[in-house]
């Protein structure tokens, strides 16, 4: 008995040591070299440069635009957010189900796809909504202007009030409705019940939502990156990208890069702990005991054209962008009016079968999300297995690590990577595919993590002690009862790092290299040189694939539960 739990601690303590290893060479290292080529020199400690670099006019206003930008994004968002979340949770709005999965849908885009469609709609000049305002009604300016501090935070709120909206929907749907149904009782009508009762009951919510659209904002490379460096406005991640590729990342753009990054990582601390005070704190405890649904207020008059609104917003953010994606790329040159006849579908033909460039960021990208969705899976798996069923210490450094990657810029981790795997220990795989591979393996841990740490804790203790009991190993009992029972959710999260991954753009598009754009960042290059028809049709393949992968996983996801539920 005692040699027999002798082994299994041996066993649990080598599987300890294997995944903190994995996690502090993949993630924690990188991070740390991130702040020492920062902060130390030669010399030693140096504040000295960090002062100068931040004091410059430039880095100046690319720091003050991040905070703008940010700020915009999350009261945008957030009053977005709160109002649909609302409308579909506590109303009698009709079609519900439908207009809730709806508004979830620009959280599944990317919206750096978004940007370029909005970019094609809205420029000054070229933009086709601007040439019919200008035709119909013979105006000498254009009626928008999308290379502004306002396009960016209208496009970027656009993709991010799903944060705020999957927050607070869910909190009011299970939230006691007492005070209300006293309030109503009291003759309080519903601009007063919803003002004074139950905004401030889902204030944790309102705010928990609002940090996580600040932290995403503060990190954006996106958005800010199409429709703001053309006319001079840059943010943080998009003044380090312009750094390092404009010195061909030299060693002082190394050194200002990961200097605007450590504020980054610093903002990115300061949300996360903000955000862990509002979740912990239970001022606002909306959900008792009792099992009780809140009464749907009447929308009477208003049910229509509230529908009307709903159905228009999703018109507008989801389906006039795509739509445009698709039409533009199929056009002979850009700026031809969209009609059958300037229509061709060779576009498509040359993207996927004849242009280099293309054909091997698609490949690219496939492969590299597919190898890197199937290591993250495995040893994920592995590192949810000591966090969930091992008992032995020093399991929430594995916890920590796991999700830290996921709370911080994708700039950052891509700085990280190139400060760790560009020969500084002996390895160097800097302008190689491998580094991207690394990068998302850090990138996507925190989506293994959680998903098999769900399944796992639906695996009771007992079925593994049952088979230790008839004389299986430890080993052996992983074998064939754990990973069997858990099979499900490491399907689930190799399709939920494997589809992000393939349309990633943040973190690749500081370590590619000549043979290695994967399709984010070709898409952006097309952007960039010009060739926007080009760069149309391949965001109509990145769509189609997206859509299909995102049916994939509903379909698997469904699957799981139904397995888990038997």
């Amino acid at each position: 008995m005692i040699n027999s739990r002798l082994r299994r601690c041996g066993v649990a303590e080598v599987l300890l040591v294997l995944s903190i290893v994995i996690l502090v060479v993949v993630v924690a290292v990188p991070i740390l070299l991130i702040f020492g080529n920062a902060f130390i020199t030669d010399d030693g400690f140096n504040l000295k440069t960090v002062i100068q670099l931040l004091s410059q006019p430039d880095t100046y206003k690319a720091l003050k635009n991040s905070l703008v930008i940010a700020t915009g994004v999350t009261i945008l968002s957030t009053i977005i957010g709160v109002f649909f979340a609302w409308l579909v949770s506590r109303t009698d709005l009709p079609f519900k189900g439908t207009m809730k999965v709806l508004f979830l849908i620009p959280f599944m885009l990317p919206s750096f796809i978004g940007a370029l469609a909005w970019k094609i709609l809205l420029s000054p000049r070229s933009g086709y909504i601007n040439k019919l305002f200008t035709e119909l009604f013979g105006l000498e300016e254009p009626l928008f202007n999308i290379y502004t501090l306002t396009g960016i935070i209208v496009v970027e709120s656009m993709y991010l009030f799903p944060f705020v909206f999957i927050q607070v929907s869910g909190a009011m749907e299970r939230m006691d409705p007492t005070l209300e149904e006293a309030a109503r009782i009291s003759g309080a009508g519903l601009l007063t019940i919803t003002r004074r009762i139950t905004l401030p009951l889902m204030l944790p919510s309102i705010v928990a939502g609002a940090l996580l659209v600040a932290l995403y904002s503060l990190s954006h490379f996106g958005v800010p990156a199409i429709l703001g460096t053309e006319v001079g406005i840059y943010n943080i991640p998009t003044k380090i990208y312009e750094k390092i590729y404009q010195s061909a990342g030299s060693f002082e753009s190394i050194r200002t890069g990961t200097i605007l990054s450590s504020i980054l990582v610093s903002a990115a601390a300061v949300i996360l702990y903000l955000q862990s005070l509002v979740l912990k704190s239970g001022r606002f405890q909306v959900i008792s005991g009792k099992s009780m649904r809140p009464m749907l207020i009447k929308l009477r008059g208003l049910k229509i054209p509230l529908l009307i609104l709903s159905v228009v917003y999703i018109g507008i953010t989801v389906i006039l962008p795509t739509v445009t994606i698709i039409l533009v790329g199929t056009l002979k040159t850009y700026g031809l009016t969209i009609a059958p006849e300037n229509m061709t579908i060779n576009n498509l033909k040359y993207i996927l079968f004849d242009w280099d460039l293309t054909k091997d960021a698609i490949w690219n990208s496939f492969y590299l999300s597919l190898a890197a969705a199937f290591v993250t899976m495995l040893v994920g798996s592995l590192i949810s297995y000591v966090i969930v069923k091992m008992k032995v210490r020093g399991k929430f450094i594995l916890e920590f690590l796991g999700v830290l990657p996921f709370s911080i810029p994708g700039t950052v981790i891509a700085l990280g990577v190139i400060l760790m795997w560009s020969g500084r220990f002996g390895i160097n795989l800097y302008n190689t595919a491998w580094i991207i591979f690394v990068a998302y393996i850090a990138r996507y841990m925190a989506f293994s993590l959680k998903s098999n740490s769900a399944a796992l804790e639906q695996v009771h203790d007992s079925l593994e002690e049952a088979a230790r009991a008839c004389g299986a190993k430890h080993w052996q009992a992983l074998r064939d009862i754990v990973i069997p029972l858990i099979r499900p959710g490491m399907v689930a999260a190799f399709f939920l790092i494997f589809l992000p991954a393939l349309r990633e753009l943040t973190t690749s598009v500081l370590l590619y290299g000549p043979h290695t754009r994967t399709l984010g960042v070709a898409i952006y290059a097309l952007n960039e040189d010009g060739e926007t028809v080009y760069a149309a049709t391949l965001a109509t393949v990145a769509l189609v694939i997206i859509v299909l992968g995102q049916l994939l996983i509903k379909r698997v996801t469904r699957g799981k539960e139904e397995s888990l539920g038997a």
